[in-house]
């Protein structure tokens, strides 16, 4: 394609970091940042000072007010194994070398015996190192997930393109973010290959979540990649795919892995007006043109990749028009069954429809800040979504 013509269509510059592609905001989350946040407390110095004077200052008067019947100061044991819970670990030991110096104080000032001496303040000391015991161990586990979240969404971000992504046929931007909590990481992928016989493009999520997801996740791409340039039909890439699928399922099977599906939409474009797709049990797209918004409709939805023995009909390829100038969303369910603090859905259709005049990049832009408004940033799932735009016809 001319020089020229991709000027004119401002092609977008290639991104410098992989995380400025993953997250719209460009700060993507890195393992460091991860374990600092969890060996952090949840509580304040400043309030946590303030609160455990007036702690303090309540039990003294409590147990002043009870005399010998009742001591309620060797009570304040329990407050570092409180603390091991909400705080940091330096804030947990500063609060059991403070419970501890009031209770020697309580008990030096208190009748008893020697040995009533030496056993409370033993006692005293036990719970407070068992608080902060428990507390370094609680924060050991969570830098461990953390870890192993952060080496997931790094390992799920590699699989992945970078975008956006231009061809000769199409302009591919992305909005990519993955969830990053234990086992909720997910399996959304994307792919576009610029192949003989026009551009593939493929949008999925596989069942499940985990590092077996991207596991599933990763089976998929690859074998995308490989039948995208060798395959001549778009049905073609979609058996390869679903061999790959259930060549993983057997192998997962022989690990002892649940076996998973992937929902996925495989589309065709070349120079003609027209899109090719082969819908495998996945969301319909949706096309933006001349100021509307219009759902795709799809009459030969299929089953998922990797259920295709469970179904008599083989999978077929349809067709619908792009003009020049549309844009195409495709998404996955994470967007979709995104909730508000009501448990509402997210209502897509109804949203894109103020932003049918928005270019690709500006469509994503639009969508994942209301997006992360209406769920106020509590996210359960992935979130893909592709905004394509066909490239302009080449001038002799």
């Amino acid at each position: 394609m001319p020089m020229r013509l991709l000027d004119m269509a401002q092609k977008p510059q290639k991104p410098k970091r992989r995380s400025d592609v993953r997250h719209r905001d460009g700060a993507a989350q890195s393992p460091d940042a991860s374990i600092t946040v969890v060996s952090q407390g949840r509580i304040g110095n400043w309030a946590l000072l303030g609160g455990l004077t007036l702690l303090t200052l309540l039990v003294v008067f409590l147990d002043a007010s009870t005399g010998n019947d009742l001591r309620v100061v060797p009570l304040l044991v329990v407050v570092p194994a409180l603390a091991s819970v909400y705080c940091s670990l330096r804030q947990t030991i500063w609060v059991a070398v403070w419970i501890t110096t009031v209770v020697v104080g309580f008990r030096a000032g208190a009748d008893g015996t020697f040995w009533d001496f030496v056993f409370g303040i033993g006692f005293a000391v036990l719970a407070c190192a068992l608080g902060v015991a428990a507390c370094a161990a609680r924060i050991r586990h969570a830098t461990e997930m953390a870890r192993l979240r952060s080496a997931a969404v790094t390992l799920q971000r590699q699989i992945l393109r970078p975008l956006p992504v231009v061809t000769d046929h199409v302009f591919a931007y992305g909005l990519y973010e993955p969830i990053e909590e234990d086992r909720f990481v997910g399996g959304d992928i994307y792919e576009v290959v610029e192949s003989p016989y026009g551009t593939r493009v493929i949008i999925g999520d596989v069942q499940g979540k985990g590092l077996a997801a991207i596991g599933a996740g990763f089976a998929a791409i690859a074998a995308f990649r490989e039948a995208a340039i060798r395959e001549p039909t778009l049905t073609g890439v979609v058996q390869a795919l679903e061999d790959a699928v259930v060549r993983h399922n057997e192998f997962s099977a022989q690990t002892g892995e649940a076996e998973r599906f992937v929902t996925a939409l495989v589309l065709g474009f070349d120079e003609g007006g027209r899109v090719e797709a082969v819908n495998c049990g996945h969301l319909a797209p949706r096309l933006l043109h001349d100021g509307r918004t219009s759902a795709v409709t799809l009459h030969r939805t299929s089953v998922p990749l990797g259920l295709a023995a469970l179904s008599r009909e083989a999978r077929s390829a349809e067709s619908f028009d792009f003009p020049r100038g549309a844009t195409l969303l495709v998404v996955t369910d994470g967007v979709t069954e995104a909730r508000d603090a009501t448990g509402a859905f997210y209502p897509l259709d109804e949203r894109v429809v103020a932003w049918a005049g928005h270019g690709p990049r500006e469509l994503l832009d639009a969508l994942h800040g209301d997006l992360e408004e209406f769920s106020g940033g509590i996210r359960r799932d992935d979130v893909a979504a592709l905004a394509l735009r066909r490239a302009p016809a080449a001038t002799p």
